[in-house]
């Protein structure tokens, strides 16, 4: 099977785009970019192009929250790599990202040279993601309550999130409700909550706000 030449990046700001697009030829030479400024002008992308070798993903985008974007991206694109880009350095979204199987987490801020190299690893099919650090004991209990979960669960408590219904949440995902709702009562044990509120509330560094991207 011939390897797509062609580079997803969706990240709304025009300058961030033109810099990973910079890395992404240098670590690809010859490849064609796309871009996109939201989730629902890359999914547009996907359905004309069809498919990529590798798309670069920012963490925030305006019709998205959290890791979202990932979800929708990666059940239209099965196993191409999404790699997340966001300027948080935070060790908790990292961990996050990684548990939910996006091939790396890069940093805005990264020298241009960092980010081809990291782009050569990761097409080359390894993952890359920084090397955590110290964080204060709050990331520490976030990340301990991420591991908990199954990716399974995390997706229905990401839907959860958007304020869909169990209904929804079960097409989305293609599962029963009654899938939905076990999922619900284990991630509930888990996190050591009573009600989806609790569980979003504890769930917060995982889901994001609409701060810095």
């Amino acid at each position: 099977m011939t390897l797509s030449r062609h580079v997803l990046i969706a990240d709304d700001h025009p300058l961030t785009r033109e810099g990973l697009s910079l890395a992404a030829r240098a670590a690809l030479p010859g490849v064609s970019v796309d871009n996109a400024g939201s989730i629902d002008e890359a999914t547009k992308a996907i359905a004309t192009r069809g498919g990529y070798r590798l798309v670069l993903l920012d963490f925030i985008l305006p019709d998205a929250r959290g890791f979202s974007g990932l979800l929708q991206l990666q059940h239209l694109l099965g196993d191409t790599p999404i790699v997340m880009v966001s300027a948080r350095q935070d060790a908790v979204i990292v961990e996050a990202a990684r548990a939910l199987g996006a091939a790396g987490f890069l940093f805005k801020s990264d020298p241009l040279d960092d980010l081809a190299q990291s782009l050569r690893t990761i097409v080359a099919g390894q993952s890359v993601f920084p090397v955590p650090a110290t964080t204060a004991a709050a990331a520490g209990s976030a990340r301990d309550r991420i591991a908990a979960l199954s990716g399974a669960q995390l997706k229905v408590l990401l839907a959860l999130a958007d304020g869909r219904l169990n209904k929804q949440i079960a097409g989305d995902l293609d599962i029963t409700e009654a899938t939905v709702k076990a999922h619900l009562t284990a991630i509930f044990r888990k996190l050591g909550v009573s009600n989806r509120a609790q569980a979003l509330l504890a769930m917060q560094p995982l889901l994001g706000d609409a701060g810095t991207t």
